[in-house]
């Protein structure tokens, strides 16, 4: 998504001038210091995971289409299949775009749950029953 830029993993070095001076920037962002770009997790027909490098050659999961979550219920996990997303703490227009993000609510064949992990960075959904 283009409205989601790359983040920028540093404290920012400007100068401070100390008389009310306009703060001066001291340099450009480095490469190490750019992070990912938001992965949207999106609900789809079957849950589709992308591999992706990173730095030293550890292998990111990231879940770009989801169908099915790991519902926690009273008598344990169950694999439950995702129905639509109701709403998201981050952004309403994510639950009218089927973006699921930690703490969406969900609509699931079990009930409404609330999703307690980053599909994003996690490669699944983990969910909580809503009583």
């Amino acid at each position: 998504m283009a409205q989601f830029g790359v983040q920028l993993h540093v404290k920012p070095n400007r100068k401070s001038s100390g008389n009310g001076k306009q703060l001066e920037k001291s340099r450009d962002k480095r490469r190490h210091e750019i992070g990912n770009y938001f992965v949207a997790t999106k609900l789809g027909s079957k849950n589709i995971i992308k591999h992706t490098r990173s730095r030293g050659g550890k292998v990111l999961t990231k879940l770009k289409h989801a169908a099915f979550a790991n519902m926690l219920t009273e008598s344990g996990y169950k694999k439950v299949k995702i129905i639509g997303v109701l709403e998201s703490k981050d952004n309403r227009n994510f639950a009218r775009l089927n973006i699921i993000t930690k703490g969406s609510v969900i609509e699931t064949e079990a009930g409404k749950a609330v999703v307690i992990n980053r599909p994003g960075r996690e490669g699944s959904i983990n969910a909580r029953l809503i009583k």
